[in-house]
């Protein structure tokens, strides 16, 4: 009993910690410096990077983002009317996972993130949980961020990328040890068109005004 309330009492701390200050790493990133010996990370706030950047990410991973409350129920619903083929995950339930837990398909986890997931949209705004996604997110093998990630394929800042080389950063997930926005495969290439396509469309209908300014 005690130790389950520790445990919560560290998460809300850290919550309460991560909704001003950035990200200083993840269990995932920490496994990653054990396997490969470093990882790049480096952190970039929201106004210092390209809006294209939050738009593709949006675009690729949860065109409704603006809509939920941490769940798409309309995409659980297709998910399991598909059979389970196809992911249904949130950014949000992305970063419940990505932030805080360890990967994997166990019930433990799920159960956890299933709790953190309504607690981060209560905690955090959509702009401050679409910034900490796109900032611990792994883009090649032990890169993690937009920053990092721009710089390790363009030589560039994330506040320099172009529309098409945010669609191709965020093309490369959810496989990006298999992926490469360097020297992309014509699947890459067509998802990241695809990808270009959608951005256009939620700043056009009002599904990006949650988190650009």
């Amino acid at each position: 009993m005690y130790f389950g309330a520790a445990i919560l009492a560290l998460f809300a701390a850290i919550i309460l910690v991560y909704r001003f200050a950035p990200v200083w790493t993840t269990p995932y990133m920490m496994s990653e410096r054990q396997i490969i010996g470093d990882v790049a990370y480096e952190w970039v706030a929201a106004p210092e990077m390209s809006p294209d950047i939050l738009t593709a990410a949006v675009a690729a991973e949860d065109a409704n983002y603006c809509l939920h409350w941490g769940f798409d129920m309309r995409a659980i619903r297709g998910a399991i009317a598909d059979g389970g083929t196809r992911g249904a995950s949130t950014i949000t339930q992305q970063v419940a996972k990505n932030a805080f837990l360890w990967h994997g398909r166990s019930w433990v986890r799920k159960a956890i993130e299933a709790i953190l997931t309504p607690t981060l949209e209560i905690a955090w705004s959509k702009r401050r949980i679409l910034e900490i996604y796109v900032n611990i997110a792994e883009f090649d093998s032990g890169v993690f961020g937009v920053e990092a990630a721009a710089n390790h394929y363009f030589g560039i800042g994330a506040d320099a990328v172009s529309p098409y080389e945010a669609a191709l950063l965020m093309a490369v997930l959810p496989d990006p040890k298999n992926r490469s926005a360097r020297d992309p495969s014509e699947f890459v290439r067509k998802r990241a068109m695809s990808i270009m396509d959608g951005a256009a469309l939620i700043r056009k209908d009002g599904r990006a005004s949650c988190f650009l300014d």
